[in-house]
């Protein structure tokens, strides 16, 4: 599935929309800004499967600091029967740098 913007989110966020979003770094970063989702840290996304099923077949944001693990995490999610996983071009990086803080 293709990949979203940052700007393509926030919209999506402020019009209220219930998304998925899977943040797959570590507990230190997500403490120190997070987007609102759900703190997975990559290297603990194979035990979280079971907690997930539900979905499988619904689409799943996921982002990180810049992109790079949030990939890894859309490739993982893929290959393990995920069907609408995105990553978030640019992750919190790129969300900064067009909206701050905020």
């Amino acid at each position: 599935m293709e990949d979203i913007t940052v700007k393509e989110l926030k919209q999506r966020i402020d019009k209220g929309e219930k998304i998925s979003l899977i943040d797959v770094r570590e507990s230190f970063e997500f403490d120190e800004f997070n987007l609102g989702g759900k703190l997975i840290p990559l290297g603990t996304l194979p035990d979280a499967l079971p907690d997930l099923g539900n979905l499988r077949d619904k689409e799943v944001i996921v982002h990180c600091k810049s992109g790079g693990r949030s990939a890894t995490a859309k490739a993982y999610l893929t290959q393990n029967g995920f069907t609408k996983v995105r990553n978030l071009l640019g992750g919190v990086t790129a969300w900064k740098a067009e909206f701050g803080d905020k």
